[in-house]
């Protein structure tokens, strides 16, 4: 089902609808800065198992998750450096996603992390509003693995049908370009494993070359 959620003053139906499915174990597909994505409650293993088949992709592949806002890493996340915790002040909500040490004692199952969670904190509007209401969701780019990411909800529809309860459709997404993503594990300094939104340059710009890991 395709929902619009176009209008602050007129999306409460539609973000109503998504908070019911994501509470009953739902995938649902949402827009966010960057592209559209296909997520579920982070918290419900056998829903986020509905996420990776949706998207046809297995447990060695786990998905980020988006969050609120910055407060929300305290809960998720351990040991996060004082250079990642500036990209998050710099760039966040934005088309960043940043590789943490994942608190231990969290009950979730994202698939094959190593310990890691990838959180990202989406500059839309939409996007927020649900969030603010669901809590964390584990979200990947709605398309099937191998086909292009959806920048709208019927190129999201087109590929991954009923296997998701909702479709949010906010129009066309404004980025329309996946999100930078930043190892802040690696133990000599921050490491990019995909350049997207956000350029190395704006990157090195916000921490100084001596916090990457590859210096040059």
């Amino acid at each position: 089902m395709i929902l619009p959620c176009y209008d602050a003053a007129t999306w409460g139906p539609s973000i109503d609808a998504a908070v019911g499915a994501v509470a009953s174990g739902g995938v649902v597909v949402l827009p966010t800065d960057t592209v559209y994505g296909v997520g579920a409650d982070a918290f419900q293993p056998d829903a986020v198992a509905a996420v990776l088949a949706a998207k046809g992709r297995g447990r060695q592949m786990p998905p980020p998750v988006l969050i609120p806002g910055a407060a929300t890493v305290e809960g998720l996340a351990r040991d996060v450096p004082v250079t990642a915790r500036e990209l998050m002040e710099a760039f966040w909500p934005g088309p960043l996603t940043i590789i943490a040490w994942a608190q231990p004692s969290l009950a979730w199952d994202l698939g094959e992390t190593h310990g890691t969670v990838a959180l990202r904190v989406p500059d839309h509007a939409a996007a927020l509003a649900l969030l603010a209401r669901t809590g964390p969701l584990a979200v990947t780019s709605a398309n099937r693995t191998g086909e292009p990411a959806a920048t709208n909800a019927e190129d999201a529809r087109e590929q991954l049908g009923d296997s998701v309860a909702i479709y949010l459709d906010a129009g066309p997404s404004p980025l329309g370009l996946a999100s930078t993503i930043v190892d802040a594990t690696a133990p000599r300094g921050l490491r990019i494993v995909r350049e997207g939104g956000i350029t190395r340059d704006d990157i090195v710009a916000t921490v100084g070359i001596t916090a990457m890991e590859d210096r040059a």
